[in-house]
C-alpha cells in the first residue's frame, strides 16, 4: 500500500495533467456542436467495427457448425446414393428381387454407413505419407476401414486407439486399391509413384478395356473396404504396359489432400465375415 501511495505521489504531476486534458475535452465538446458531431460519428463507427467483428466471430463459429452438419449430410446422401445404386442393379438383374426390399433393414442389402471424422495430422511431403483422425476404437472404428472425403477416396485405417485413428492414405506406396473405369466392369490395381500429390496409377488393366482421358475412375467394390462406385480421380493419360496386354493409366485424384479437414470412415456390418469366408477359402485352398 505505502509504494502505491509513494507512487502516485510521485507521479501527481501527469495524473493532474491527465484530468485537465480530459477536463478539456469535455468542455469543448458540450460548447461546440461540430466537435459534438465529430466525436459521435468516431464513436459509432467504433461500435459499429466492434459490432461487425463480433457478428464475424459468431458466424464463423455457426459457420463450422454448420459445414459439419452438411459433411455428415452429404456422408449419409453418399451411401444413400450408392445403395440406391445397388438397388437398381439388382432389379435389373432380376426384377422378382424387387420384392426382397420391402422387409429387412437397409443393412441387409447394403450394409455400410460413415462415421465424421476430424483431421488433426496430415502429411503430403514424404514418401509414406500418413493421416490422423479424432475417432478411433471407442467411436466403431477398427483397422482396414475405408476412408473417404467429401470429394473421393482418402485411404485405408491402418492403426487403431481409443480415441484416435491413423490413416494410410493414397499418396502412400503402400496403399493398393482396387478401381475401375466408371461402367467397365473390368478392374486394375491403384498405387502412388511418389511423385505428384494430384496423380496416382492404375496398373493391370485390360488391354481390351475401352476408355478415354476424361473418364471417370471409381472403386470396383472387389473388397471388404471400400463398395462399389465411389470416386477416385479421371484419366489423364495412359500407355501399354511391358507385356502388352494391360493399360498402365495416370489418374489425376479428385481428393486434394493438401486441404483435407473432415473426412467419413466408412463401416461395412460384413467386413469381418467376408475377410473370415475369404481366409477359410485360402488356408483350404
Amino acid at each position: 500500500m505505502r509504494r502505491l501511495l509513494d507512487f502516485l505521489i510521485a507521479k501527481r504531476h501527469w495524473f493532474l495533467f491527465l484530468l485537465l486534458e480530459l477536463l478539456s475535452f469535455v468542455l469543448i465538446y458540450r460548447s461546440n456542436a461540430y466537435q459534438q458531431s465529430v466525436m459521435l460519428s468516431t464513436a459509432n463507427v467504433m461500435t459499429a467495427n466492434i459490432v461487425s467483428l463480433a457478428g464475424s466471430v459468431t458466424s464463423y463459429i455457426n459457420l463450422r457448425d454448420r459445414n459439419r452438419a452438411l459433411i455428415e449430410r452429404n456422408g449419409q446422401l453418399e451411401i444413400e446414393l450408392l445403395r440406391m445404386q445397388r438397388r437398381i442393379e439388382m432389379m435389373a438383374a432380376d426384377t422378382t428381387s424387387f420384392h426382397g426390399f420391402a422387409g429387412g433393414s437397409p443393412e441387409d442389402h447394403f450394409p455400410y454407413d460413415v462415421i465424421i471424422s476430424k483431421v488433426v495430422n496430415n502429411s503430403v511431403t514424404y514418401l509414406s505419407n500418413y493421416i490422423t483422425i479424432d475417432k478411433g476404437r471407442n467411436d466403431g472404428i477398427s483397422p482396414d476401414m475405408g476412408v473417404v472425403s467429401e470429394n473421393g477416396v482418402v485411404g485405408i485405417v491402418s492403426t487403431v486407439s481409443d480415441h484416435y485413428s491413423v490413416v494410410m492414405p493414397l499418396l502412400n506406396p503402400k496403399s493398393r486399391l482396387s478401381c475401375k473405369v466408371l461402367g467397365s466392369s473390368y478392374f486394375g490395381s491403384m498405387s502412388w509413384d511418389g511423385r505428384s500429390t494430384q496423380y496416382a496409377k492404375l496398373d493391370e488393366l485390360p488391354r481390351h478395356v475401352e476408355f478415354k482421358e476424361g473418364d471417370t475412375i471409381v472403386t470396383s467394390g472387389f473388397s471388404a473396404i471400400f463398395p462399389e462406385g465411389i470416386m477416385v480421380g479421371y484419366v489423364s493419360s495412359f500407355e501399354r504396359q511391358r507385356d502388352d496386354n494391360f493399360y498402365s493409366l495416370t489418374v489425376r485424384l479428385t481428393t486434394d489432400f493438401h486441404r483435407l479437414s473432415s473426412v467419413m470412415v466408412i463401416r461395412n456390418f460384413r467386413q469381418s465375415e467376408q475377410i473370415q469366408v475369404e481366409q477359410e477359402a485360402r488356408s483350404n485352398g
